[in-house]
């Protein structure tokens, strides 16, 4: 009896580990201002700017997050942390699965 108890849990468990992290599409429409620095598909057009593409995209948007929260103190987080200043948690996601999704 018990093991029935647990198999619904792994079934909702494994389904919400697939879906997407944020969506992909969206994230490049709300990135114009991200590629005047890393590229329209996120390779830095500098070479003190990180490239972003290919990056997890729970990394990506953990930097963001930090980056927005004053967390972050580079040389570059003033203007990192204006550029996202208007975002909310969404829209970080899906910044980070577009760039996480570019070769």
């Amino acid at each position: 009896m018990r093991k029935l108890l647990f198999l619904p849990l792994f079934f909702f468990t494994a389904i919400a580990h697939a879906q997407p992290f944020g969506d992909a599409k969206l994230g490049k429409i709300k990135s114009p201002s991200c590629v005047f620095c890393h590229g329209q598909t996120g390779e830095a057009v500098k070479p003190n700017y990180p490239n972003l593409n290919g990056q997890n995209a729970q990394y990506l948007y953990q930097a963001m997050l930090e980056y927005q929260q004053g967390k972050r103190t580079t040389a570059m987080a003033q203007m990192m942390s204006a550029q996202l200043r208007a975002l909310n948690e969404q829209d970080l996601k899906d910044i980070a699965a577009f760039y996480a999704n570019q070769q």
